[in-house]
């Protein structure tokens, strides 16, 4: 006469995890691409350059990670207090941090907006925009490209 087995029905899920442990625990983790970085934006080893030539005068940037020229730049822009960046638009979407100062922001369509320090603001691609850094004290963003980075001009920031 057979007998039936009869199985508890947390028996299968342990021995499946019992059975995948030992494999993962073999495996190491795979070694980063690029090595971990944490700075602040006024870090002394932080490499100050000049800004494209459409922002001329007292504006500096510095690249933190990446490269400009390829997708996923992050880059620091520094301008001084009173500074006007012109009408220009980038390729790529754009996501800034203001660091310091206070900037008024107007892009295209979109009423003007003043950032304090630790405000966030998104500029999609090709979007017209322009800036003023409002306090006397330097105003410094932290930007997040998803594609290469570029500015170009514009004659004007559209209503």
């Amino acid at each position: 006469m057979a007998k039936s087995l009869r199985f508890c029905p947390f028996v299968v899920p342990a021995l499946i995890v019992f059975a995948a442990a030992p494999a993962a625990a073999q495996d190491p983790p795979a070694p980063a691409a690029e090595p971990p970085l944490a700075i602040a934006p006024d870090d002394a080893s932080i490499q100050w350059g000049a800004c494209p030539p459409i922002f001329p005068g007292d504006c500096r940037i510095a690249v933190l990670h990446g490269d400009p020229a390829r997708p996923n730049a992050d880059v620091l822009l520094r301008v001084g207090g009173g500074y006007v960046l012109p009408p220009h638009r980038h390729s790529s979407a754009e996501r800034m941090i203001l660091l310091s100062g206070r900037l008024e922001v107007r892009y295209a369509g979109a009423p003007q907006a003043t950032l304090g320090t630790g405000h966030y603001a998104y500029g999609p691609a090709g979007l017209a925009h322009s800036g003023r850094c409002v306090s006397t004290e330097p105003c410094t963003l932290f930007i997040a490209f998803e594609g290469p980075v570029d500015a170009v001009a514009v004659d004007a920031v559209a209503d």
